[in-house]
């Protein structure tokens, strides 16, 4: 579903983004939507501690894992064989 927003500016703002979307060939609308996704994503998705706590509890698990040494020396052997038929 879509929403409306409403954001008040003033008239020199908004006729420097005006003159910013007409320069790019886009409706002032769909400028201001797309300067909004793009300052959307540049936003981390997660907090610092957030992620912090997940690895924090991460390494508090056990897995089953081989040698690191034995598993780098086994995918080096593999970069030359090719393929498998």
């Amino acid at each position: 579903m879509a929403k409306r927003l409403q954001v008040i500016l003033r008239d020199s703002d908004y006729r420097e983004i005006q003159r910013v979307a007409r320069s790019r060939h886009m409706s002032t609308a769909e400028w201001v939507r797309q300067a909004l996704d793009a300052a959307r994503h540049r936003e981390p998705a997660s907090t610092a501690g957030k992620k912090l706590a997940v690895i924090r509890a991460a390494v508090r698990l056990e897995f089953p894992s081989g040698d690191v040494d034995a598993m780098l020396a086994e995918i080096e052997s593999g970069y030359g064989r090719g393929t498998p038929s």
